[in-house]
């Protein structure tokens, strides 16, 4: 990555010639950094989806509001934000490299939650050159000039999607199966998890595979076997309402990890890998915390950026590692914020709002400077 950022793009921080990020030297040197270890990616999946639904029946048989019902929700909450985030890693995991994880991944996650993995297949898109930050990138938006109502909204607005996402997979899905036009506009506008309002997915081979097939035949028989299950009385509606909390708060928690994974102040120019490091974000913050919010690797979203292929299990150490040798003057040490507040809250400095009202105290702290200095000439 020895190319510097182009001079259009938008972004406020700027590599140096002193200190180039060259991706050839680090797949060099940390080869073994690049290696996903399968041990890791099954035990941590499977404790984390263990622990969530465990705790999501345990919160089900306990009084609605209760510390027990509280902590139990808590709970399930986040071990299964980690356990359905594995989706990211999938979208870069080569199928070979940890064998049948995708499929059980699927029983345990996927399908439960209705989010198959297809649906995070354009993720390219996101760290392509040529597409990441524009109107073909489904994970960016022009945030940083939001004004902060609307980011209220861009986290709030996800409260509704577990509902969306059942009558996709459930209902539009096998209807669009016998109407190629409404297919068409289900798998461009409906397929994809995306933060983008303006992505369309592109209709290529991909869609015809039999992987996508069976997923989306997958999901759609857990669906009718969980409204059969209600229907005849075997799921009760609190399972629902229950199941319904849990997908939106943990899309709400992903949605605001989401603002602190860019500064997003990209325009629509084609950035530079080193653009696009520099336009992403390494969260420190208090480690458990972080790590609880932003899982499986996702708080270290700028070195994923300058490197996309090492596992999430070694991002960690090799960050490190990097801040260790790294000079004090490279762009890696740019994508710092002390953690996810802070980082939303720079994003809000950005805000048209902030802006307007960083000029008015300009304005006044000026105007009683002149009025000072007359006073004084006087």
């Amino acid at each position: 990555m020895s190319e510097q950022p182009t001079p259009s793009s938008s972004t406020t921080l700027h590599a140096t010639e002193a200190s180039p990020l060259n991706t050839v030297e680090y797949r060099r040197r940390f080869a073994s950094a690049f290696r996903p270890q399968a041990w890791r990616y099954w035990s941590d999946m499977l404790a984390s989806a263990s622990l969530g639904w465990v705790l999501f029946v345990l919160s089900i048989h306990t009084p609605f509001a209760s510390p027990t019902y509280c902590v139990a929700t808590a709970v399930t909450i986040f071990a299964l934000l980690r356990a359905v985030l594995f989706i990211h890693e999938l979208a870069h995991l080569k199928h070979t490299a940890v064998p049948r994880f995708e499929t059980v991944w699927l029983l345990l996650v996927g399908f439960p939650l209705m989010v198959p993995s297809i649906m995070y297949d354009p993720h390219s898109d996101h760290h392509r050159q040529a597409t990441f930050g524009t109107a073909d990138d489904p994970e960016y938006l022009l945030l940083a000039q939001s004004h902060p109502l609307a980011l209220a909204w861009f986290i709030v607005q996800v409260v509704i999607v577990p509902a969306l996402l059942a009558v996709r997979w459930g209902i539009i899905g096998p209807i669009a199966a016998c109407i190629p036009p409404l297919r068409r506009f289900v798998i461009a506008r409906a397929s994809t998890l995306v933060i983008n309002p303006h992505y369309r997915r592109p209709l290529s081979a991909k869609q015809q595979t039999t992987r996508f097939a069976v997923q989306e035949i997958g999901a759609c028989i857990f669906f009718w076997l969980v409204f059969l299950g209600w229907y005849i009385g075997r799921i009760p509606s609190a399972w629902l309402l229950q199941w319904f909390l849990t997908g939106a708060s943990i899309l709400v928690i992903n949605q605001i990890r989401t603002l602190a994974a860019h500064r997003y102040e990209n325009k629509g120019e084609p950035l530079t890998t080193v653009g696009q490091v520099l336009d992403s974000i390494n969260l420190r913050g208090w480690p458990l915390l972080t790590a609880l919010a932003a899982p499986v690797g996702l708080r270290y979203h700028a070195l994923h950026h300058f490197l996309p292929t090492v596992p999430y299990h070694s991002l960690g150490q090799l960050h490190r590692q990097l801040q260790a040798e790294l000079p004090s003057d490279s762009p890696y040490r740019q994508t710092e914020q002390a953690g996810i507040l802070s980082a939303i809250r720079t994003l809000l400095q950005h805000s048209p709002q902030a802006s307007r009202t960083s000029r008015k105290s300009q304005t006044a702290k000026q105007a009683l400077l002149n009025e000072d200095c007359a006073a004084r000439e006087a």
